[in-house]
């Protein structure tokens, strides 16, 4: 059985990896670590195909560690202890603990990470999670902040022309064929940036053809790929198709939106990221023109969670059509960037005198609180004083839209 040209083309030395120069380059991250000759725990976050799987083993093979290797789809508590008994009886110095690289990290639940957290904690491994999904949200807090998070990029088209000349000219398969790139625009866009996508294109288009020459255009790779438009909840089409249907959603096209649901749901997508997704938007998108859509969406996930699937659907259904037909504004996502975007640039300013908390005698004694009114002593509950500090009393972050439903003071 021949062996994937993707897997055929895994780097075997750290200096062969194609893309991630912030991490792996001559002055990366990982790179400095691996000269250090100690790496803390880690989780690499990426999109499918950026190279985390090679990374965490190149550096297992740097610094001449065990490695052992884990699917989250695939293990569970009684996998991770049983590496965890073994790592244990290879622990002879914290800087030679064994790797243990979990693969899908995100799909571990609360107590199968929880599982790992004082092997981490007492250095009996050196933890590197691999995920394409938001660690923040994913990864459980007490388990995350025992590690670092480095996130790898998609491959540029420099990159990807890279990887593509060096599987031509390198794979002991395609070597003995006369391959010739002509255009390449029609197989970046079908790769996306995904170095597995591009080399699994790459090896498509040269199998479908009977010809010791193969010239690649952009015909070529639309009539050969075209076929493969089945969705991928792992790698292929996960991104592209949720874009798809934020973006419908956004647009207020109920029928496209409950085309690329369907197309997701069918693929066999987590609903839960789904309804995740459209808490955001439901932020986002339409914000203060409709405070109640953001109420909605949080019970479509709560729903989403107790019930699953095949019902999920129709809650997914009913939530993704109000979200659309809703109306849209992005006032409050914009002031809260704006705010951001000023302490950036300009810093925080010290808490007015009048603001401030006064709990002890020093305080007061300081005008700690001194002056301070308070709204509900006045008519309407409110009391016109300055809340911002003095030298930025003008400024304004916040611009209601013509849909929201405030105050347009």
């Amino acid at each position: 059985m021949m062996i994937p040209l993707a897997e055929r083309m895994r780097p075997k030395k750290w200096e062969e990896i194609v893309g991630q120069q912030h991490l792996v380059g001559k002055n990366g991250v990982l790179t400095k670590f691996i000269h250090q000759g100690f790496i803390p725990s880690m989780i690499l976050w990426g999109s499918p195909g950026v190279g985390k799987t090679t990374v965490a083993l190149l550096m297992a093979q740097c610094l001449n560690r065990v490695f052992f290797k884990l699917s989250a789809v695939h293990s569970g508590v009684k996998e991770v202890r049983e590496v965890l008994e073994k790592a244990e009886k290879n622990l002879f110095h914290p800087s030679l603990a064994p790797i243990l690289f979990i693969d899908e990290i995100h799909r571990f639940n609360k107590s199968q990470q929880d599982a790992l957290l004082s092997a981490v904690e007492k250095g009996v491994i050196t933890l590197i999670g691999a995920t394409t999904e938001n660690p923040s949200f994913e990864v459980v807090p007490a388990l995350l902040s025992r590690m670092q998070v480095f996130v790898l990029k998609h491959l540029d088209k420099e990159e990807m022309v890279q990887l593509l000349s060096k599987a031509i000219k390198e794979d002991v398969v395609l070597s003995h064929k006369k391959i010739h790139i002509k255009e390449t625009e029609a197989i970046m866009v079908y790769s996306g940036g995904d170095a597995r996508k591009l080399l699994n294109a790459l090896e498509s288009i040269v199998q479908h053809s009977d010809k010791d020459e193969v010239v690649i255009t952009n015909d070529l790779v639309k009539n050969i790929l075209q076929r493969s438009v089945l969705y991928d909840k792992n790698a292929e089409q996960h991104y592209d198709i949720i874009s798809a249907f934020i973006k419908s959603v956004r647009g207020s096209d109920i029928d496209a939106s409950l085309y690329w649901l369907a197309v997701m749901l069918k693929g066999g997508e987590d609903p839960l990221f789904i309804a995740r997704r459209l808490i955001i938007l439901a932020a986002e998108d339409i914000g203060l023109a409709n405070p109640n859509a953001l109420l909605l969406a949080n019970t479509c996930f709560d729903a989403v969670h107790k019930i699953g699937m095949p019902e999920a659907r129709i809650i997914l259904s009913e939530t993704a059509i109000y979200l659309a037909q809703s109306p849209k504004s992005n006032s409050a996502y914009l002031a809260i960037d704006n705010a951001f975007d000023f302490i950036e640039k300009k810093g925080a300013e010290p808490v007015p005198l009048h603001l401030r908390n006064a709990p002890t005698s020093l305080m007061k004694e300081l005008n700690y609180g001194l002056d301070y009114k308070y709204p509900h002593d006045y008519p309407h509950h409110c009391v016109q004083q300055n809340y911002l500090p003095e030298n930025i009393l003008s400024i304004r972050f916040f611009e209601p839209s013509e849909n929201d439903k405030i105050s347009k003071k």
